[in-house]
């Protein structure tokens, strides 16, 4: 008995196989429930008594190199599967790298995600207007210097075709075809006749806001943006109104938030004076309200505007808006992780 398990440990230490069907021929003829190993096992209760340690302990041995050795050999040629796999040709040449999210999307989504926990619904509109919806309806006066071609692309005169300069276009389409309560924010691409900057570009994209409602207040304005700003900034960021004007609100006012780099102590991003100016806002002018179609008496209202390329640099630290439209994968894929 010993001496025939000791022949088949040699078999095993001298064989050679050249296919991974050879290794599972292998495995049935040896440890299969009708291979080798079994029999010896069926022929070991005729063992004599002062023997069935000796040849028990060489049965399991000569069982655990077997299924150590079909395991080495299986194993073997699936790494060498894998090998042939690294060298195939219609692989690309380098790993392809998954795409992400430019930043002004992830800045976009953002604020659209902030505003809709305060019930904001999102609207959009068209890039080419006319001049009613771009100007007109929102109490531009004909002499007002937006209308001058310095200031926009104007694609037809009388009567006039323009690309928006704001995204309240949108806001003049929604209050024509909608009665209050109307609360909602108008993010897209707007366009202006400007030269190009680190600070500027002719092309930009804005997110408006409007509330309108029976007893609306400027006290609403003011806690909507201040939500808005520390949820966007941290929640230790503060606001500031001051005095501005738009045709479209009276009062007017541009705000400002708290520098979260320097804490308002004052830095060169702030140009040390602890405040960032980041939106206009104010209440609707009543006479845009009549326009409209809407209540002037009955209803007021309160909106804002904020250029993304902005909210994008101060939260992200760019100093150059152009870094924004080169589409540089180098830069762009600073920003993987921010979503």
């Amino acid at each position: 008995m010993l001496e025939k398990i000791t022949q088949l440990k040699e078999e095993l230490e001298s064989v050679s196989v050249s296919a991974l069907e050879q290794v599972e021929e292998l495995r049935i003829k040896y440890i299969s429930k009708k291979g080798l190993l079994n029999q010896l096992f069926a022929d070991f209760k005729n063992v004599p008594a002062d023997q069935k340690k000796a040849v028990g302990q060489a049965i399991n041995e000569l069982k655990e190199f077997a299924l150590q050795k079909i395991n080495e050999l299986k194993e073997s040629f699936e790494n060498a599967d894998q090998q042939a796999g690294s060298d195939d040709l219609t692989m690309p040449a380098e790993p392809m790298r998954p795409g992400t999210r430019h930043p002004l999307s992830i800045v976009r989504n953002e604020i659209i995600e902030i505003f809709a926990r305060l019930g904001f619904t999102v609207a959009e509109g068209p890039e080419i207007e006319d001049d009613w919806h771009v100007f007109s309806a929102l109490n531009f006066p004909p002499e007002h210097p937006a209308r001058d071609m310095q200031d926009t692309f104007f694609i037809q005169k009388n009567p006039d075709v323009l690309l928006r300069t704001h995204t309240s276009s949108v806001q003049v389409r929604v209050m024509e075809k909608t009665q209050p309560p109307i609360r909602a924010i108008f993010p897209g691409r707007v366009f202006r006749n400007e030269a190009i900057s680190a600070r500027a570009h002719c092309i930009f994209h804005q997110i408006e806001g409007l509330y309108v409602d029976e007893n609306v207040s400027f006290a609403d304005l003011k806690q909507t943006l201040l939500y808005f700003s520390r949820e966007l900034f941290g929640e230790k960021t503060q606001i500031r109104l001051r005095p501005s004007y738009f045709p479209f609100t009276e009062p007017s006012a541009e705000m400002d938030v708290s520098c979260s780099i320097c804490g308002g102590k004052g830095c060169n991003v702030c140009k040390y004076t602890g405040w960032l100016e980041i939106l206009g806002c104010g209440m609707v002018d009543p006479n845009v309200l009549d326009l409209c179609g809407i209540d002037s008496k009955k209803y007021t209202g309160f909106a804002f505007g904020m250029g993304i390329e902005r909210i994008a640099m101060l939260k992200f630290g760019i100093k150059d808006i152009r870094h924004f439209f080169e589409n540089d994968v180098r830069f762009l894929r600073q920003f993987e992780s921010a979503y």
